[in-house]
């Protein structure tokens, strides 16, 4: 059983940074695509970036290109998101995930095919 765990959310102004961090746990190796993703109450859950095995492939949300960056360390079982140049729409509760069957190479961005979901982590932007 896969845990993954979030952290770095909070409150910051616009125009602020922010990193947020996931934890992976439960496994014995980094075969699994990862994602972030976010949800704003009354709104379905969006994908904001997501990465493939060795993090090298990435894509991005269109309202997110060029200020979110999303990374991995595999050493370290991690996968993070750097959020720069913060605006209050992206205000919402972030969430990791993975994605055990993608191969290598594969890049997912579809939230159905997310087999591990974190808690959330919320991300408040004040205009």
């Amino acid at each position: 059983q896969m845990q993954l765990v979030e952290s770095g959310g909070g409150l910051v102004q616009a125009g602020d940074s922010l990193r947020l961090s996931c934890a992976a746990s439960g496994r014995t190796d980094n075969n699994y695509a990862a994602g972030w993703f976010r949800q704003v109450p009354g709104k379905e859950r969006e994908i904001v970036a997501a990465t493939n095995w060795s993090g090298r492939l990435t894509r991005y949300a269109d309202s997110v290109k060029g200020r979110f960056t999303i990374s991995r360390d595999n050493a370290k079982n991690m996968v993070y998101l750097q959020m720069n140049s913060l605006k209050p729409e992206d205000t919402a509760v972030y969430y990791c995930a993975a994605d055990l069957d993608a191969n290598a190479f594969m890049v997912i961005t579809t939230e159905m095919n997310y087999d591990y979901w974190g808690q959330g982590t919320q991300v408040t932007v004040s205009s």
